[in-house]
């Protein structure tokens, strides 16, 4: 066993004290490719996040409020964003509180104002505990 003074060098010795121990060699490579993978494997997290911003489709929308109105009916108010040029098709999704769909909708929006506020009845096969918007696609 190798006994140092703090003063002189390292308490645990350096490489040279254990002769018998392999140099450990090549790390850099490892670090270089480690190094690439984790860019790779960052760069397709990104594209993946980028093409679900839903940039695609043109049409963005907003919920309002949501109100359930009986184990029958649901309703809600949302605004619609989109080219005042081009018409678009929302689907609205009524829950339950399992998260099943118990209503739906499709809702179509004209041509003509690019910023639309909208309110939708949807009926529901049992009560519902949350409407959203599934999508909003310019046609």
């Amino acid at each position: 066993m190798v006994t140092r003074d703090v003063e002189n060098g390292p308490v645990l010795g350096t490489p040279d004290d254990f002769p018998d121990r392999p140099r450990r060699g090549g790390r850099l490579v490892v670090h270089v490719v480690i190094g690439v993978l984790v860019a790779i494997i960052a760069g397709g997290w990104g594209y993946v996040m980028w093409s679900m911003t839903g940039s695609s489709t043109g049409a963005g929308s907003q919920v309002v409020t949501f109100t359930v109105e009986g184990p029958t009916q649901a309703e809600i108010t949302f605004d619609v964003s989109k080219p005042t040029e081009r018409a678009a098709v929302c689907r609205i999704r009524a829950l339950d509180v399992n998260h099943a769909e118990v209503g739906s909708k499709e809702v179509k929006i004209p041509a003509g104002e690019g910023i639309k506020r909208l309110t939708e009845r949807v009926s529901t096969s049992v009560q519902a505990t949350s409407v959203h918007i599934q999508y909003c696609n310019l046609v």
